[in-house]
């Protein structure tokens, strides 16, 4: 009850009850996860799985008010992460957490014919910033603060020519009253290009990512927010350079080819836990189809490298599990999707990493069966 009068109010706050507010343009989504993780440690002959089945539910509106006027909320099970939004199915069939997951207004105004998008709010990264994969910025993010975007729709999809994002973003308020205030917020510049050559379609940018003040440690379980770290003596000024060429095998089976470079230009003069030698971080990747359609599959396969301190905590949830790091790491992700009937997929993922600095040379495998209805 108290989430419908929350609601209410956040609709009637946004201007919902004005006659003119009709387009809401609703969306969602449930998937159903099976999930087995499996660490091969060289040191315990009795390597077992853990096996898991996962829920994740999304239900979202993002109405248009005027033309120079719309906004989003959407729903989320919480996971109490920053970086997942699964529940596993446990507990004697207790409820399942309901949490805002995104809340946000975009002003687009005429004067500059409707060029310019102002978020202010909760929103996803993928509408937030111009994104190739999840080397720096795992999927189920959603930003909170100020972006200022130029070559981006309404909807968060980018447009052919140029881009531009300018953002700042709250990562942890210090509460206290006694102490020197010292928020951790992150700043990004990002610009980009989207267009076609021949029979060919690209894009390309670069990115930078200030994190500031995010030198605290919150590796304890009475700390903040998930996930976990330390970064006591850290600093993590990234840049990001990105980018992708694609074309059509046949009618029906496109093909891209993908990449991510991330750099950590801090160093161990201004952060003296950094290590000079370990702060690079790369992606590569290969999609061939589109599961848009009934009948249709998609298949990727990708290899990632994550140094130590090349990007934050941030990063992929999913790598590297069941182990914590989520850096330090490299390996391999295959994935596969079929659209089943219209609506909806079936599709599998499989990852195999490693440590890229340690004292063994143990792997984790994950495997992800999903199947997933939109409406």
């Amino acid at each position: 009850m108290k989430k419908t009068v929350m609601f209410i109010a956040l609709a009637a706050a946004f201007g919902f009850n004005n006659a003119q507010a009709v387009d809401w343009n609703w969306k969602g989504d449930v998937r159903y996860r099976y999930q087995s993780e499996m660490a091969d440690r060289h040191t315990n002959a009795d390597d077992h799985s853990r096996d898991r089945h996962r829920l994740r539910v999304r239900l979202g509106v993002n109405p248009w008010i005027n033309e120079e006027l719309s906004a989003g909320l959407r729903l989320t099970t919480d996971s109490a992460e920053s970086t997942s939004r699964n529940q596993s199915l446990d507990n004697g069939f207790n409820t399942k957490n309901i949490v805002f997951d995104e809340a946000y207004v975009n002003f687009h105004p005429m004067s500059l014919s409707g060029a310019v998008n102002l978020l202010l709010g909760k929103r996803e990264v993928s509408s937030t910033l111009f994104i190739e994969k999840d080397l720096v910025w795992d999927t189920d993010l959603t930003f909170e603060g100020v972006t200022l975007q130029y070559g981006k729709e309404i909807d968060g999809k980018q447009k052919d020519g140029l881009g531009a994002v300018a953002g700042w973003y709250s990562l942890d308020e210090n509460k206290s009253v006694t102490t020197k205030e010292q928020d951790a917020y992150l700043i990004v510049l990002q610009g980009c290009y989207k267009g076609n050559f021949s029979d060919f379609g690209y894009d390309f940018g670069a990115g930078y990512y200030d994190f500031v003040h995010f030198d605290f440690d919150n590796s304890s379980a009475q700390s903040g927010f998930e996930p976990k770290f330390d970064y006591r003596g850290k600093d993590f000024n990234i840049v990001e350079f990105f980018g992708g060429i694609g074309g059509d095998i046949t009618e029906t089976v496109p093909w891209k080819l993908y990449g991510q470079y991330a750099f950590n230009t801090a160093s161990k003069k201004n952060a003296v836990n950094i290590d000079e030698s370990q702060r690079d971080a790369w992606l590569a990747g290969l999609k061939i189809g589109s599961a848009k359609n009934p009948g249709q599959i998609e298949g990727a396969v990708e290899y990632v490298n994550i140094e130590k301190d090349a990007v934050t905590a941030l990063t992929d949830s999913d790598r590297n599990y069941p182990d914590s790091d989520k850096t330090n790491i490299r390996g391999w992700k295959l994935n596969a999707v079929y659209h089943l009937v219209q609506n909806m997929t079936v599709g599998a993922t499989y990852m195999n990493f490693k440590e890229i600095t340690g004292t063994d040379d143990d792997r984790n495998h994950l495997l992800q069966a999903d199947v997933v209805v939109k409406f």
